[in-house]
């Protein structure tokens, strides 16, 4: 019985890393299911100790290159502080925006993501008294910085999905 909870565990785990890309906590869902798995099922020792600390890093990690991606995308291409700021706002802004205005799953999602944080940083730039050819430079960086930021995320999920998936079943 213990191998069909298992797989369970793994395909509610795929689907919570399919939550990544709408820039929603799938990797964190990922760890609290697997957490509230290993406390449930303690006794049979399934998930060590050195695994929950890696993923548990693992996800962090990605947490951390998503947030400030979008904003160092735009500080590298020659943005104020406020410009990098607006980035991230922006980023959460456009997400929302592009989900319900382009309806295909996950692109419209990235997609808005982009714009969003390329929009902003253009705006913030323009009206802190910078050029529009320097404006443009910072918000294509920002834009630029979501998309990596949130493809790293998701391959970081990928990997904490894979070590907990070959961990649940090796012996």
């Amino acid at each position: 019985m213990i191998y069909v909870w298992l797989l369970i565990l793994i395909l509610l785990n795929a689907c919570w890393l399919a939550t990544v890309p709408f820039m929603l906590p799938g990797n964190w869902l990922m760890l609290i299911t697997t957490y509230l798995f290993v406390w449930w099922k303690w006794d049979d020792g399934l998930f060590s100790m050195p695994l929950l600390v890696v993923v548990t890093v693992l996800a962090l990690i990605g947490e951390i290159i998503e947030f400030f991606a979008g904003a160092g995308g735009a500080k590298q291409a020659g943005a104020g502080w406020l410009g990098a700021l607006s980035a991230i706002g922006g980023a959460f802004l456009g997400a929302i925006i592009g989900t319900g205005i382009i309806p295909i799953p996950v692109f419209g999602t990235i997609l808005g993501a982009c714009f969003g944080a390329g929009i902003a940083t253009w705006i913030i730039e323009r009206v802190t008294g910078k050029k529009h050819e320097e404006s443009v430079r910072s918000g294509v960086g920002a834009g630029t910085g979501v998309l990596v930021g949130t493809l790293s995320k998701f391959c970081i999920g990928c990997l904490i999905w894979l070590l907990i998936t070959i961990a649940a079943f090796w012996p």
